[in-house]
């Protein structure tokens, strides 16, 4: 039987964090409908693991990870490749920035669904949410070193995926 006071906390922590949780979810997979899937997962295993995990010495920390296990783990799921379209269908246009760093985060976001789900992640907390190499490593639940190595690679494919060129447009270039 659950304690009501162990709810509430439950209840309090969850909606104080969901933005974070979504946005981190949000820039791990792109896609605002497979990051509320995301969040909703991680919610609900936090739920069933709430005693454990609100005793835990870093309670964001631990969260994170669960998310992001949760998104590294998705792929090996069979629902992950089942297809409702024979190719994706084509985003709407972002009207609330628009100009052309629309145009670039969707390169972006482009280049960094080709890599590994790992390196995905690793690239994301390093650069995204500023973690650092520690705090990711920890987060992963790995090496700093092979943080440092999924970044080498990721990093690597991204220039390679996106080309000189249009890394210079990025970088601050002229179009």
């Amino acid at each position: 039987m659950r304690d009501t006071a162990s709810d509430e906390d439950y209840t309090e922590y969850v909606t104080a964090r969901l933005p974070a949780l979504h946005r981190l979810a949000f820039l791990l997979c792109g896609d605002a409908h497979r990051a509320d899937d995301l969040v909703q997962q991680t919610i609900t295993n936090l739920y069933v693991h709430w005693a454990r995990a609100s005793a835990a010495h870093h309670l964001d920390g631990y969260v994170r990870t669960m998310l992001i296990r949760a998104f590294i783990d998705e792929k090996r799921l069979g629902w992950a490749r089942v297809r409702l379209f024979a190719e994706t269908p084509q985003r709407p246009a972002d009207t609330a920035r628009p100009g052309p760093d629309v145009e670039d985060r969707q390169l972006l976001r482009d280049a960094l669904s080709r890599l590994p789900r790992r390196q995905q992640a690793v690239l994301v907390l390093r650069f995204l949410c500023d973690l650092s190499v520690a705090e990711t490593a920890e987060a992963l639940k790995c090496s700093e070193g092979n943080i440092k190595s999924q970044t080498s690679h990721g990093l690597a494919t991204i220039r390679r995926v996106l080309g000189p060129h249009t890394l210079a447009l990025l970088a601050g270039g002229t179009r």
